[in-house]
C-alpha cells in the first residue's frame, strides 16, 4: 500500500472539499476578480459551513456574472429580487444587497490602489505569513491583521466583512499559510517551486 495522504481536518467532507484544500485553499492569490470571488463567498459563508457554499460555488458563478464586480455593481433592484429567488444560491437578502454595495467599494478601491489585491496584501505587509500549526485547535479564528482588514473595509462601505470572515478570507487566499504542518500542503504552498502540484496557474 502507498503512503496515506495526510491533509487538514476539515477537508475530508467530500471529493469537492479535498479538490478545494488540495488545489485552491491557502495558495497566494493576486487575481482581483477571484479575490472578490472569495470575498463574497465569505460572506455568504457567515453562519453556514463552507461545504454548504461550495456546493453553491457553480450556481453563485452562474448567478453572479462569474463574479466580475463590474456587471454586480450594476444590479437593479430588480436583479436582486431575481437573485432571491434563485435556488442555486443562498437566497438571503442582506448577503444579496451586500453583494452588489461590496461590488462598488471594490471597484472604488481598484481605481485608488491600481488593483484590489494592492489594497488587501497590504495588511500581511505584501507576503504570505506562514504559520506551523500543529492541531486544529491552535489556528485563530482573528488577528490583529484581520482585525485591521475588517476595519479598513468597514471604513470604505463594504458588508459582512467582520474579523472573522476577514481571516477566512486570508487564509483562503493565502495571505497566511494556515495548512498544518502534518498537512502534505504546508511545505507546497511555503515553497510551490519545489513541488510540481503547485496549482499556481490554475488560480488566474
Amino acid at each position: 500500500m502507498g503512503a496515506v495522504t495526510k491533509r487538514c481536518g476539515w477537508a475530508e467532507g467530500s471529493a469537492l472539499m479535498i479538490a478545494y484544500h488540495d488545489r485552491e485553499w491557502g495558495v497566494p492569490l493576486h487575481n482581483d476578480r477571484k479575490l472578490f470571488e472569495y470575498m463574497v463567498l465569505d460572506g455568504f459563508q457567515a453562519g453556514l459551513s463552507w461545504a454548504i457554499i461550495l456546493n453553491k460555488r457553480e450556481g453563485f458563478r452562474e448567478a453572479f456574472n462569474n463574479f466580475e464586480a463590474e456587471k454586480i455593481a450594476r444590479y437593479t433592484t430588480r436583479r436582486i429580487e431575481r437573485l432571491l429567488s434563485d435556488p442555486k444560491i443562498i437566497r438571503n437578502r442582506q448577503k444579496i444587497t451586500a453583494t452588489v454595495t461590496n461590488a462598488r467599494a471594490f471597484l472604488q478601491v481598484q481605481e485608488e490602489f491600481g488593483s484590489f489585491a494592492t489594497f488587501i496584501w497590504q495588511f500581511v505587509g505584501g507576503t504570505p505569513r506562514h504559520n506551523s500549526w500543529k492541531t486544529m485547535r491552535q489556528i485563530p479564528t482573528r488577528t490583529k491583521e484581520s482585525d485591521k482588514m475588517s476595519g479598513a473595509l468597514q471604513d470604505r462601505g463594504f458588508k459582512f466583512v467582520g474579523s472573522t470572515i476577514c481571516y477566512a478570507f486570508m487564509q483562503a487566499a493565502g495571505m497566511v499559510n494556515d495548512h498544518l504542518v502534518t498537512c502534505f500542503r504546508h511545505a507546497e504552498v511555503r515553497e510551490p517551486d519545489k513541488h510540481d502540484r503547485s496549482p499556481r496557474q490554475s488560480r488566474c
